[in-house]
């Protein structure tokens, strides 16, 4: 899997015809799910391309009690 800039505005309507029509299901590639107190160890871990850190959601109004998933 690559990484980088992805030129979003060439693709997003496109796929977002193929979400909203089932054919797409994007939300595979998040790993996890975090509060904003949790950013900091999140960045380290993602920049540092720890295993099993492929898509990272900020919740803002998450509890820092749920774990990442």
């Amino acid at each position: 899997m690559g990484s980088g800039q992805a030129p979003v505005k060439r693709y997003n309507r496109q796929l977002r015809d193929l979400i909203a029509a089932g054919k797409a299901t994007p939300s595979w590639i998040v790993s996890h799910e975090i509060s904003v107190d949790q950013a900091a160890d999140a960045y380290k871990n993602f920049d540092a391309r720890s295993e099993g850190w492929t898509k990272v959601l900020i919740k803002p109004g998450m509890s820092t009690e749920k774990k990442a998933s």
